[in-house]
């Protein structure tokens, strides 16, 4: 779709709902490949990047699939599929391209703000974990991808990588693990707020905070967009060719208050989360790994159990989690009827049939709300067997909202990934569902934009441009070592790894 319109002074190209990670990097990205935009962004909070990009709201790993077991499962007949695993590590090397991008051009800040090295880890205990895990390793060094990752069932080399871990462990049980030197953390609640920052720096872009979207209605293909200033209460309508629903959470009901077709079916299943949080500096100096390992029967992909060293405003922490829980709120700031007010005649049954096939989860998290402090360090021991409770404390992380759509056969299913909805015309596009959002936001973006700018995004000017922010755009990573070498070489170089 084109851009452009003739009359900014009534209207701007490209609205943007939401503050966070995605709606920064579209707005990088639009701005990079069209300069001339017009651009108003609108978040309900006094701050950018408060919801789920903020630091303490996520994982902060990046997301590239060398320590996640659940991005890699096992069928019934013991193979393990690790096609998912290697799109979201090439997902994460296009993300890796355009940060180092806006770092050369000096359009963010330094890369030490918002991105360090740490190893990336996969542990198990028990034979049949440990068969799975070789398996996965095994089949993941057919990827140039995941070349340089190293794999161990030697209880000393372990205890080198992760003392924590492995103090006061049963020396006759079964263990293994990876280690992937090449991994990252990343502070994405940092990176966003420096995106904003550049964005906001320009004259035709605005950033509006306490901004709550009310309507949203398409008029002769120009969408009318009402939105209240909670600060002062007024009211005012803004129109666009463009508008990205970029709100975590809050994506769902604006999704359907804008009523496209596309739309209906969608529904919303909100899951909490929690952290202990180390507070023992000898503890947190320690551990120097994101070590994950396998979820609970039952349990979301988000609460994949991790025992995780992060950086956070300059200083290391160490959590572990997270700790699932419920909630009808759709934000971490939402309201407690978000969920109800979201069920709707096009997608009640979908949420009730995908509800039916999901009936573990459902306990799973009955189990989580249940538990107790001491249920919480049993948890805990399990990968920190000498953990003493006055040395970590609970802290609150963020909403994720996963996708329910709809379904031939099932009637509804519950999905546990991102979900890119864009009107057919290419007008509107709302983003829902949670990890790996973050650290594949990049590719997301390009799919989005593939989508809804086909007009634009196959031109000489846009291609060359595209080419410069991610110099492997139109080429697959995984396939082609040389160029995954170069590539990884300079984005090292440039964030500094």
């Amino acid at each position: 779709m084109t851009l452009k319109q003739s009359n900014p002074d009534k209207s701007v190209d490209v609205i943007l709902i939401g503050a966070g990670i995605m709606s920064a990097t579209l707005g990088m990205m639009l701005k990079e490949l069209q300069p001339d935009l017009t651009i108003e962004i609108f978040e309900r909070l006094d701050v950018a990047a408060a919801e789920s990009s903020d630091a303490w709201n996520n994982a902060g790993t990046g997301h590239s699939a060398f320590c996640e077991l659940n991005y890699t499962p096992q069928a019934a007949d013991g193979s393990v599929d690790t096609q998912k695993a290697v799109s979201i590590a090439e997902s994460f090397e296009v993300s890796k391209q355009f940060w180092s991008f806006l770092v050369k051009s000096k359009l963010v800040g330094s890369p030490e703000t918002f991105i360090k090295s740490i190893p990336h880890m996969s542990f198990v205990w028990g034979d049949e974990n440990v068969d799975f895990l070789k398996k996965r390793y095994t089949k993941l060094q057919e990827s140039e991808l995941f070349k340089g990752m190293v794999y161990s069932e030697d209880p000393k080399q372990l205890a080198e990588w992760m003392p924590l871990v492995m103090d006061g462990r049963d020396e006759n049980e079964a263990v293994a693990a990876t280690r992937m030197e090449l991994g990252t953390d990343v502070n994405f609640g940092a990176l966003t707020r420096m995106m904003f920052n550049r964005l906001q720096s320009r004259p035709d872009v605005k950033l509006h905070f306490h901004h709550d979207v009310k309507k949203l209605k398409q008029k002769n293909g120009i969408w009318e967009v009402k939105v209240k200033d909670e600060t002062s209460g007024q009211k005012r309508t803004v129109n666009a060719k463009f508008v990205f629903i970029g709100a975590g959470g809050g994506s769902l009901p604006l999704l359907e208050k804008a009523g496209i077709p596309e739309g209906n079916g969608f529904g919303g299943f909100p899951v909490s989360g929690q952290w202990l949080k180390c507070i023992n500096p000898d503890i947190i100096e320690r551990h120097n790994a994101k070590v994950y390992g396998k979820a609970s029967v039952g349990a979301p992909p988000m609460s994949v159990p991790h025992l995780d060293t992060r950086m956070i405003d300059g200083k290391k922490a160490l959590l572990f989690g997270p700790y699932a829980g419920f909630s009808t709120r759709f934000l971490k700031n939402g309201s407690l009827l978000d969920l109800p007010l979201s069920i709707k005649a096009n997608n009640i049954r979908p949420m009730i049939s995908a509800g039916l096939d999901n009936l573990p989860l459902t306990k799973y998290l009955i189990d989580q709300v249940r538990q107790s402090p001491e249920d919480r360090m049993t948890a805990l021991r399990a990968y920190f067997p000498d953990a003493k409770m006055e040395d970590w404390e609970l802290e609150t992380a963020g909403q994720r909202v996963q996708v329910i759509k709809k379904h031939e056969i099932h009637g509804g299913i519950l999905e546990f990934g991102t979900e890119v909805v864009t009107a057919a015309d290419g007008s509107i596009a709302a983003l829902l569902g949670a990890s790996p959002g973050a650290s594949t936001a990049v590719s997301i973006m390009i799919t989005l934009m593939e989508r809804c700018f086909s007009d634009r995004i196959n031109t000489p000017e846009w291609q060359q441009k595209l080419k410069q922010m991610i110099p492997s755009y139109g080429e697959s990573l995984n396939g082609n070592a040389q160029l995954t070498e170069n590539i990884r070489t300079q984005t090292t170089h440039a964030l500094g790894l």
